[in-house]
């Protein structure tokens, strides 16, 4: 990744759950995503961006998983997205 004008980065927020990701998606976004003291509160991808100067980072926030072998909705939807998307 070249640091020229108009680059795009993608970033995942991926991990386990109720481990913080939404919280640092909500300040690197501005969004004001529900976050909750317990697991479960994220079960989509939710996408948003941050501009430093002339770069572009979409962010995307992952529901919480321990593994990508998914047990539940919430965790197919991290290992899809961590297996297709494109970086």
């Amino acid at each position: 990744m070249s640091n020229t004008i108009g680059s795009k980065i993608k970033i995942a927020l991926a991990g386990n759950p109720n481990a913080g990701k939404t919280t640092i998606f909500n300040k690197l976004v501005g969004a004001h995503q529900h976050v909750g003291n317990y697991p479960g509160v994220t079960v989509e991808k939710v996408q948003g961006t941050c501009h430093h100067g002339s770069l572009e980072m979409l962010f995307t926030d992952l529901p919480g998983t321990y593994s990508l072998n998914a047990t539940s909705p919430e965790e197919a939807v991290s290992r899809d997205f961590i297996y297709h998307e494109t970086p």
